[in-house]
This record gives C-alpha cells, sequence and structure tokens, in this order.
C-alpha cells in the first residue's frame, strides 16, 4: 500500500501529497488491529519521504507558523535547514525506529506527540487556508460552563484524606495554607502503605462522596512546576479490568489522558481549571480544561468510583513530582 502511495507522491501537487498524508495517518490510526507503534512508524514512513519532496519556503513560511511550537528534542545533532523543524524532526525519529527496529516508548511518545499535532496543521497550512478563525470543519470547543446543572455537595477537611509514602510525615510532603494545597513526592519514596507494591505517591483521596450511579463531577484549580514528568496528577478511581476509569498524566509538559492522547499542552508553571465529568450509566467521561471541552471518552466499567488528585509517580516518572491544587469541589448533577 505504501509504494503504491510513495509512486503516486511524486506526480502530486503539494496540496494533494498532504491530503494524502493525512488521510493515510488517520486512515492506520483507525485500525484497532494495528498496534500504536506501527501505526505510528508506518505512518511517518509515508510522511517523510512526502516532506522531503515539498520546497522549503512551504516549511518556513506556511507550515511553522501553523505549528506554533518548537521541538523538545535538544540533543539531536545539526541537521540541514529543513530538518530543523519539529513536524520534521519528530519524522527523523519515527524513521530512525523503523531502520534500526527499535520500539523506544520514550521516543516515540515525543515524535507520535509531535506527529499528531502537525498531522492536523500540515493539509489545510498547504492547501493555503486563512491562518485566522475557525478552521474549515472544525467543531468549536465547547465554552458553556460544565457545572450548569449541578450542584456542589457540601466538604471540609475531613472530606481531604492524605495518602504519603509510609515512612514519611504528612508535612515532608504536603502543605495547606487554606487556600493552596502542594503535593509532592520522589520517584525514591515508597508506597503509601506497606503491603502497596504501587508506585510513589502523594495524593488526596476524596472521601464521603464514593458514587456507582447518578452525574458526578469533579472540579478544581490545578497547577504543575517544570520539570514534573511522567506523573497522574487526577484519577476518577474504579474500573472493571483496570483500578482507575480515568487518569490525567503529566508528561513532558502536556496533559495527557492516561499516556494517550493529549488533552492539553504547555501545563506548566500556570493556574488550570479541571473539570471532569462522569456519567456512570452512560460509562462516558468528559474533561474540560477552563470551561472548554478537550476529551470525550468511554469509562473502565467499575462498580464503585472516586475522585483522587495530586502526584502518582507512572512510566519514565521524574526524580521530584509536584502539583498544587486549590478551589476543589465535587459536584452532582440534580
Amino acid at each position: 500500500m505504501f509504494m503504491n502511495m510513495e509512486t503516486s507522491l511524486a506526480c502530486s501537487s503539494p496540496a494533494a501529497t498532504a491530503t494524502l498524508f493525512a488521510a493515510s495517518f488517520f486512515s492506520l490510526s483507525a485500525l484497532p488491529r494495528v498496534s500504536t507503534y506501527r501505526r505510528s512508524t508506518s505512518a511517518a514512513h509515508l510522511a517523510f519521504t512526502t516532506l522531503m519532496k515539498l520546497p522549503d519556503d512551504y516549511l518556513d513560511e506556511t507550515l511553522v507558523p501553523h505549528l506554533g511550537t518548537t521541538s523538545p528534542i535538544n540533543d539531536h545533532p545539526p541537521l540541514p535547514r529543513r530538518r530543523q523543524h519539529p513536524f520534521v524532526t519528530s519524522l527523523l525519529l519515527n524513521q530512525a525506529m523503523i531502520s534500526s527496529c527499535l520500539a523506544d516508548d520514550s521516543l516515540l511518545a515525543v515524535s507520535t506527540r509531535l506527529l499528531r499535532r502537525a498531522t492536523v496543521a500540515l493539509p489545510e497550512a498547504l492547501v493555503g487556508s486563512p491562518p485566522r478563525g475557525k478552521p474549515r470543519g472544525a467543531r468549536a470547543p465547547k465554552t458553556a460552563d460544565p457545572t450548569d446543572g449541578f450542584k456542589a455537595v457540601s466538604l471540609d477537611e475531613s472530606n481531604f484524606e492524605l495518602q504519603r509514602p509510609y515512612d514519611e510525615t504528612s508535612g515532608s510532603r504536603y502543605s495547606f495554607d487554606g487556600t493552596v494545597r502542594k503535593l509532592w513526592v520522589l520517584s525514591s519514596d515508597k508506597p503509601h502503605t506497606r503491603q502497596s507494591h504501587t508506585s510513589p505517591r502523594t495524593e488526596i483521596r476524596m472521601t464521603g462522596y464514593d458514587y456507582n450511579t447518578g452525574v458526578w463531577q469533579f472540579e478544581g484549580y490545578g497547577y504543575v512546576p517544570s520539570g514534573t514528568s511522567g506523573v497522574s496528577i487526577m484519577q476518577v478511581f474504579g474500573g472493571g479490568e483496570t483500578a482507575t476509569t480515568l487518569m490525567l498524566h503529566v508528561i513532558d509538559g502536556a496533559l495527557h489522558y492516561y499516556d494517550r492522547q493529549i488533552v492539553e499542552d504547555n501545563i506548566y508553571n500556570r493556574w488550570f481549571k479541571l473539570n471532569v465529568v462522569h456519567d456512570v450509566e452512560a460509562s462516558m467521561l468528559t474533561v474540560f480544561i477552563d470551561g472548554k471541552e478537550k476529551l470525550h471518552v468511554s469509562g473502565r466499567g467499575g462498580e464503585s468510583h472516586y475522585f483522587k488528585f495530586g502526584v502518582y509517580a507512572q512510566n519514565h516518572d521524574s526524580s521530584f513530582m509536584e502539583s498544587r491544587w486549590k478551589g476543589v469541589r465535587i459536584l452532582k448533577k440534580d
């Protein structure tokens, strides 16, 4: 399939080339029986050969302004001019994995992240879509107040149960000044109980409002300092075959759904408003950032659920992890 596409690309216009690339990537992404690694590298192989045929001015004057980002790959050797852009860097990384057959998870996460972002920008950038205004065919983010129709439950300090490394005092991993809750943990810390075999964490487990029916919502203002990575900062606990039905991870400055798609980029060093709505009967979860809908996914079953926030180490965790929270509420739909 890819050999035929590459042959046709040699005679294509830049716009047609971009369209074929985008179509191939998204069609591959929709195949459930093709692994993430194979989807990413196969699409990247086609995109790599495609992009190397495009003139430099498309990269410099059209594509890069639409991407609006810089590459996080700082240790890559110097590259020729057209290979200095984040999109090209991600393709080169994927191409290297194809050639060497190395499925490095951390490398794949970075390159796939850039590839996904660039896939959105490339087709319209080359076709000549206006840089301002709503992209054609795009659905505008929902900006209605996600708490409309919900009622906040009553909370006091007894509802905020701290979980921390079992050999540390609360003050060594947690502080609360009456407004901001600051939680931090080290990758070398012990679990929260002697019997646990889980990763280090300092989390608040919301108590008193476990639920198994209805529509519930978590609301809070979060802050993640730069350097914190490979960590869950919020979760909806309780799943069928998994412990949770939703987790939000911070990976290299972006908020992810587990370690998968990006929910919100550039999350470091700023306060953001997080709303997570869980409709139990419909088995659906919706995530809002600063009032805009950013994620709508199916749940993972489970007989009982509750909310947690803080820092809980995941894959490729940084040595020090921290998040801060204020204005935390739990709401229930009337």
